[in-house]
This record gives structure tokens, C-alpha cells and sequence, in this order.
């Protein structure tokens, strides 16, 4: 029996699948439910008044892992009458009232550009028992001026723009997130100040495209003055932003990196293929020599970067030789991390109809030995780090053996993984406390810290996670309903009292 059909608050459930915009996202999702007066179902509820799937639609099955989903939840909502399912996201974007007639069962689906309606088609489709679906072709309010409700204690997304003008080949997002919308520079910071107050360590800047913010408001260093203006952010320990593109990455933007003390010195940057013939086929609008001289820029103002990316694996018309340049470039960046992929066609995107689409074997043999040259690289470059000391932000479901181990996880400033052994400080040390540990072995995907912490300081991150408090950024809700028990009106203190 769900807590509704027992009198209480209605309760919810978000499942995300995909990139960080969609985790963000979820995030909102959360904020504005809770806001409308539901409450988060517990872990062990498998009866959810309301069930949101917030989707991805560039992942590869995507579509087959929701339907798979949405059909093992038929039989319990058919059990409990009352249940909702919505399904947001990019795939609600791309798929629209195909959802609804694929999953006749689902109650509401919403797109990309309209998050902030939820709660209102929620309580449509319940009042006239029919499903509801709204898809706008447009953003209609900026996301991040909805209610959130923020996951970590010690870390948080903050929003700088949405969507993205580029057309890379293989990309479906542009379609489906819009043209790039940049938040004003006030704005921004106003969240992230109103984070840090609430004992948030790290904020992660978040765009499609990080590099090209400001082409809105026509100001080419918008992005390495808004690095610049967050260092002046008073309790503000650590920046970090993700996704900036090779094209737009400017020497203005290293120097504030550099020149910032709390942005951290770790860069994400796609590469995506080491072959000019194919970045050209990608529709990227660089070539490897200006990648290479990027990542050569970095390292001379930063020596100590960690520098990440994104590799594709056997995209239409590539040869065996640009598959081996690919390898010369990974060669050449030694990157502490690559996020790598195999292609595979996306439906609506130009390169799904190119000519040259290679075979899965081709593919997959490829992909093995890139996987193996980039573990060989990022194991070197780990390695270099045995016997240094590292400043480590404790974190939440970073380490699956530690309980097994008696270690806990958390990053290092140039985004590395740390696995560290408490020592005598087990038992007092939280999520989001900073510890300073000494590296005794390194892994190619991770580094371990075996000796006792160098120090250990607590931190109102820290406090928060121990009383189990989420941080939450307030937006503007005008006219959304509201489930259960509505909140009592004080009494006036002055004048008259008004009745509606």
C-alpha cells in the first residue's frame, strides 16, 4: 500500500539515465516535487505513488532499457491504483506520443524544455484519468530558476547554459536540448554563493558546451571571467566545469585557470577521434595538431593537470589508419582518464545514413586495443603519483569494496579517485570532510592511500551529511498545485485579513 492510499503525502521516485545534465536535472525534477508536497519514497518503497524516468537518448539501448522498464512496472501499478509513471528526458523529447502508445500505462510524458511542468501534468492526467504529454520546441523558463534538490552535501552542478549550436555528425542533443541558452553571470553565482552558504565544498559548471558561454551576450571571455569571479567566492574550495569543446577553448580561459586558486587544475576535454579525415567527417571543427597544442598549453601553465576525454571507436568510414592516429594522439596527450565508446547509429543523426558503417567485430577489436593503450597510459601517469600527498574530498559511493576494505573514497583536486585508510580517525570522518593522505599505490583507474591520514578537517559539508541534510536552492513556482494537507496561513500581523 503506498503511503498515499494511507492518508499521507504522495511519494516519488526519480531513475536517471545519462549524462550529468540529466543527474542536474533529476535533481529539479526532485526539488519541484517536494516543492508540490510530495515526499521521496524510501529505499526499501516499491510502490512509489509517482515514478519519474528522466531519460538519455544518446546512450546505445536507451529506448530498449525504458520500455524494458516501464514493463516490469505494469503489474505493480495495475496492483495499486493510484500509481503515476512519467517519462521526461531526452528520449521523451525524441519519442514523444510514442511513448504513450508503445506504454499505454504511463500517465504524463515531458520534454527537455519543460521540467517545470511536471507537477502540473501529474495532477492533470490523475483528474481527467487520461495520459498527459507536453513536448515544447523551446526552453521555457530556464531550468535552474526551479526549486532543487541537490544530492551531495559537498558538491553540486550549477548550470551556466543549456543546449548547444554545434552539429557534430553523431550527436543527437543539439535536436533535442535546443540551441545554447547562457544564464547571466549574476545569476550564476548568486546559486553558487547560495550553495556555499549551505556548506557546498565544489561546484561543477555545466554546459553542452562550457567554452562558447557568453556568445549569447555577445562577450568572448564571459567563460574565464566567471572562473575568475567564483574564485572570489568566500568558503568556495574547489570549481570544476564540464564540457568545453577544442574549438572555442581559448588561452584566456588557461590563464584563469591557472591563475584562480580553488579552480582545480582537471580538464575534460573530447577528443573524440585523433584523425583529421574523421573530426572532419564528425563535423568537429578542429584538427589533432590543435588539440595536441592545447593540451601543450595546459601542461606549460599547469604541470600538474589531469586532463580527461571522450574517445569514438569506429564511426562510418574509418580506416585502420585513422584508428592508428587516434592512438598517436592518445599517445601523445597521456591522459589520466578517457571515457571511451563505440559507435553505433543513432536514429535522426546525419551520421546514422553515411556510408562506410564498419562491422561489429571491426569495431570491437578496435576498441579493445584502445581501451588497453589508454590503460597502459593512465596506469604510467598514476604511478608518477606513489609517494605524493594529496588533498582528498571525502565522497558518497565512490568506493564499492570499502566496507570490504575498511577504506573510504573520495577525489583528489585533479579529479582522480583515491581510495585512503582512515587510521585513527575511523568512525569521525564524514562525506564531505577534506583529508590529506599520502598515495602507496596506484591502478589504473584509481589510486590508493594505505597509511594513516596526514590530517583530517571536519567540515559544515561534512556536518551536513552526519545530520542528513540535502541541500536545497530555492526558484520561482507560480501557480503549480500542490498534494496533501495544504500549508496553514499565518495570521496577519498587520492590516486586514484577506479572503480568496
Amino acid at each position: 500500500m503506498t503511503t498515499a492510499a494511507a492518508g499521507g503525502p504522495r511519494t516519488y521516485q526519480v531513475r536517471t539515465y545519462g549524462c550529468q545534465m540529466n543527474v542536474h536535472d533529476s535533481e529539479r525534477i526532485s526539488g519541484l516535487l517536494e516543492q508540490a508536497g510530495y515526499i521521496r519514497a524510501g529505499e526499501a518503497d516499491d510502490t512509489p505513488d509517482v515514478v519519474v524516468f528522466n531519460t538519455c537518448a544518446v546512450r546505445e539501448n536507451a529506448d530498449n532499457r525504458l520500455y524494458g522498464n516501464l514493463g516490469h512496472l505494469r503489474p505493480v501499478k495495475d496492483r495499486h491504483p493510484g500509481m503515476q509513471i512519467a517519462v521526461g528526458g531526452c528520449l521523451a523529447q525524441k519519442d514523444r506520443g510514442d511513448i504513450v502508445r508503445k506504454a499505454p500505462w504511463v500517465d504524463v510524458v515531458f520534454g527537455t524544455h519543460n521540467i517545470g511542468s511536471l507537477p502540473v501534468l501529474l495532477e492533470r492526467a490523475r483528474h481527467n484519468a487520461a495520459a498527459e504529454v507536453e513536448i515544447l520546441e523551446s526552453l521555457d523558463v530556464f531550468p535552474s530558476t526551479l526549486p532543487t534538490r541537490r544530492e551531495s552535501t559537498y558538491a553540486g552542478w550549477v548550470s551556466i547554459s543549456v543546449g548547444c549550436n554545434n552539429t557534430c555528425t553523431f550527436c543527437i542533443v543539439p535536436s533535442l536540448r535546443g540551441k545554447e541558452k547562457d544564464r547571466r553571470p549574476g545569476d550564476i553565482l548568486s546559486e553558487v554563493r547560495a550553495l556555499v552558504d549551505e556548506g557546498v565544498l565544489e561546484v561543477t559548471l555545466l554546459g553542452q558546451n562550457v567554452n562558447s558561454y557568453g556568445v549569447e551576450f555577445g562577450d568572448r571571455y564571459a567563460f574565464s571571467k566567471l572562473l575568475r569571479a567564483c574564485g572570489e567566492i568566500d568558503g568556495l574550495e574547489r570549481v570544476r566545469f564540464t564540457s568545453p569543446h577544442p574549438k572555442d577553448f581559448t588561452d584566456d580561459v588557461i590563464a584563469a585557470m591557472a591563475e584562480t586558486p580553488n579552480v582545480c587544475h582537471s580538464l575534460h576535454m573530447p577528443l573524440q577521434s585523433g584523425s583529421d579525415d574523421v573530426l572532419r567527417a564528425m563535423r568537429r571543427s578542429y584538427r589533432s595538431e590543435k588539440y595536441l597544442g592545447i593540451i601543450e598549453k595546459v601542461r606549460v601553465a599547469m604541470p600538474d593537470a589531469a586532463i580527461t576525454t571522450d574517445i569514438i571507436v569506429g564511426f562510418p568510414g574509418e580506416t585502420e589508419a585513422d584508428f592508428e592516429r587516434t592512438l598517436d594522439v592518445v599517445r601523445a596527450a597521456r591522459f589520466s582518464s578517457a571515457f571511451t565508446f563505440q559507435y553505433s547509429k543513432r536514429p535522426g543523426t546525419p551520421a546514422a545514413t553515411m556510408d562506410g558503417q564498419l562491422p561489429k567485430r571491426v569495431v570491437q577489436e578496435r576498441y579493445e586495443r584502445l581501451i588497453a593503450c589508454v590503460e597502459e597510459i593512465t596506469w604510467a601517469e598514476n604511478k608518477k603519483l606513489v609517494g605524493e600527498t594529496v588533498e582528498v574530498l571525502v565522497a558518497v559511493g565512490e568506493g564499492r569494496k570499502d566496507e570490504r576494505t575498511g577504506r573510504m573514497s573520495g577525489r583528489a583536486r585533479d579529479g582522480r579517485l583515491v581510495h585512503f585508510a582512515t587510521g585513527a580517525n575511523a568512525g569521525s570522518i564524514r562525506p564531505g570532510d577534506i583529508v590529506h593522505t599520502t598515495i602507496t599505490y596506484a591502478a589504473p583507474h584509481h589510486l590508493n592511500a594505505d597509511g594513516e591520514p596526514l590530517s583530517h578537517r571536519r567540515t559544515r559539508a561534512g556536518d551536513a551529511a552526519e545530520a542528513g541534510r540535502s541541500p536545497r536552492t530555492a526558484g520561482v513556482l507560480l501557480g503549480l498545485p500542490t498534494v496533501g494537507a495544504p500549508a496553514a496561513v499565518p495570521a496577519p500581523t498587520t492590516g486586514c485579513a484577506v479572503t480568496h
